[in-house]
């Protein structure tokens, strides 16, 4: 029943395309444009392409944030974020966060679910190459982006809680907290700055946790 009413609210939010072009991507839209396509048998024997193209940085709960899906090339259908597309055999599902896209995924009716695969020249094109490249190195990335967030929530979680603590009342009932770790103004900036940066090197990779990736934002 909860599927049911989610489908028929993304239904609602979705308005026919228009038909145009759809326009090549260009280096200048890396910051701002994501571009995922999916090949999907036609039933012919041969493939059809859906395409998602979404900007970045829009604000998911504004009305004005949409997504527009493209089929061969023209444009096939635009819908408010969050956006759950139906295509033969299920449904692309689009969801934005604060750092890009969290979810660009076709699920089928049986409950399985892909990633679609991004523009060769778009920033998720060229992290998925370099992923392909060099694998190491693009371990050791994702790897230095979750210890970045990982450390950050901690040195937050203490420093509210020794904030907390400091309140007369509160500190008479449980005690004072001292966290080990106390940054100073120029600190917090550079953590605030490279936590920025690793969150949004794992939207890249479609990757995300509310708890990590939430509380960065």
């Amino acid at each position: 029943m909860f599927e049911e009413m989610r489908s028929r609210r993304a239904a609602r939010r979705i308005t026919p395309g228009d038909g145009r072009p759809l326009k090549r991507f260009r280096w200048w839209q890396l910051p701002y444009r994501s571009l995922f396509y999916l090949p999907l048998p036609d039933g012919a024997g041969g493939k059809t392409v859906y395409a998602v193209d979404v900007r970045r940085g829009q604000d998911q709960t504004s009305s004005k944030a949409k997504a527009d899906l493209y089929l061969d090339g023209r444009h096939h259908a635009r819908s408010k974020l969050p956006a759950a597309f139906p295509v033969p055999g299920g449904t692309v599902e689009v969801r934005l966060s604060n750092f890009g896209l969290r979810r660009c995924h076709y699920v089928t009716g049986e409950g399985t679910e892909r990633l679609l695969v991004p523009d060769r020249d778009s920033a998720e094109g060229r992290r998925a190459h370099l992923d392909r490249a060099h694998p190491a190195l693009s371990r050791w990335i994702g790897a230095v982006s979750l210890t970045v967030l990982v450390v950050a929530l901690i040195l937050l979680v203490t420093q509210l809680a020794q904030q907390v603590t400091e309140v007369p009342a509160v500190a008479e009932r449980v005690g004072t907290f001292t966290a080990p770790v106390r940054l100073p103004a120029w600190g917090n900036v550079v953590l605030t700055v490279v936590t920025l940066a690793a969150s949004t090197e794992r939207a890249l990779r479609l990757r995300y946790s509310r708890l990590l990736d939430g509380a960065a934002g």
